[in-house]
């Protein structure tokens, strides 16, 4: 991400958060749910509300098993250590996805495991040729690390969450097929990707050997991810949990919000494609040049917008945000890039905060356009 912070919004603005789907808060059912969590010492698996969305989350997932983890990294590093046991085993990752991005090289720092980046597609995917070259399999010679693993996005999240077809999925599974590697997705929108294809997330995972699922992002929860894979995977997966400072004890009063938020996935998922879509079909209405998207690479729930001069994605994100109260809305997006602003939607956002946020977009790009100092006020 090119910046995190933005200035500070002023008093008495109504705000529409758009920065990302991970700064939703728990609803009224989740609070409730939390409070009234039967528990128990989750490390001696017996916290009834650990075990429950353990088993719900297998059954949706498609896996023998399921592990309750404090958050999606952790998924992603503690399928990277048990699928790659041999410290300086190499794992294979696009050099856009959120594991080589976002996660402080932890694959190399704690598990000792070598990441190879491949060329990630605007599309999401992997070139299939870049992925099969880097393979590493004239083991035992000892030049080379040994190639163990394919680490997959879906949706993608630097690519605007675009979605990865089951038809690329099983092209994937071939390979590994065939030089005898592992599968891990990092699954933290799967419910996106499920939704955008029409197809149950079991769907998806059927092509890979181990998932990670982010109940805080799409879903709404406050805290809190899976992991799914077959049952011995898992066991090894909860002892790399315990290595990892994620032995939880009575964690049944956060596996309640997920319970939760699993449960109503599918139908706040499906809303916030049908906003971020509006969104894009109207940005591109505008025929701005300050500010485009395309709405046919829409899959998800989220909108890339490409910024040109005189304008920059920060200086956008910065006015978006400014002048809360003489346009009444504050709208914070956040700059991916010089050029790049996302905008992410989520739970906590209705059709009429979209609706609002395409009106103070507009309100900008007038400034802008026409070097106007105090522009009518957005209506709406």
């Amino acid at each position: 991400m090119y910046s995190q912070t933005q200035s500070g919004v002023e008093m008495g603005a109504e705000v529409v958060d758009l920065r990302s789907d991970t700064v939703t808060k728990p609803c009224a059912e989740m609070r409730r749910a939390m409070a009234e969590a039967e528990v128990g010492d989750d490390v001696y698996g017996e916290d009834p509300t650990v075990n429950e969305i353990q088993r719900y989350a297998a059954q949706l997932l498609g896996t023998e098993s399921a592990l309750f983890v404090t958050t999606g990294s952790m998924g992603n590093l503690i399928a990277v250590m048990v699928h790659c046991r041999d410290r300086g085993s190499e794992v294979l990752a696009g050099d856009e996805s959120h594991i080589l991005f976002y996660e402080q090289g932890s694959v190399a720092q704690v598990a000792g495991v070598f990441p190879r980046a491949v060329q990630t597609l605007k599309d999401g995917r992997l070139d299939l040729k870049d992925l099969e070259s880097k393979i590493q399999h004239s083991y035992p010679d000892v030049h080379f690390a040994q190639t163990c693993l394919i680490c997959l996005e879906n949706s993608h999240n630097r690519m605007g969450g675009r979605v990865l077809p089951l038809s690329y999925m099983k092209e994937v599974r071939n390979v590994a097929d065939r030089y005898g590697l592992k599968i891990h997705l990092d699954g933290a929108r799967l419910f996106n990707a499920a939704e955008a294809l029409g197809a149950e997330p079991a769907e998806i995972v059927r092509f890979c050997d181990s998932v990670s699922l982010c109940l805080s992002k799409g879903l709404g929860a406050p805290v809190g991810a899976l992991i799914g894979g077959k049952a011995e995977f898992i066991a090894e997966a909860r002892r790399a949990r315990k290595l990892l400072g994620g032995g939880m004890r009575q964690a049944g009063v956060l596996a309640a919000a997920g319970l939760v938020a699993l449960k109503h996935a599918k139908d706040n998922v499906k809303l916030d494609h049908q906003n971020a879509k509006i969104f894009a079909k109207a940005v591109q209405e505008l025929a701005c040049p300050l500010c485009t998207t395309d709405p046919s690479v829409v899959d998800s729930n989220m909108v890339l917008l490409t910024i040109t001069e005189p304008l920059s994605g920060q200086e956008l994100c910065d006015q978006l945000c400014a002048d809360g109260q003489r346009s009444g809305v504050a709208v914070k997006a956040l700059a991916f890039s010089p050029r790049t602003v996302r905008l992410v939607w989520h739970r906590d956002i209705s059709t009429e905060d979209t609706l609002k946020a395409l009106e103070k977009l507009k309100w900008v790009l007038q400034k802008y356009k026409t070097g106007a100092t105090q522009p009518e006020a957005p209506r709406g």
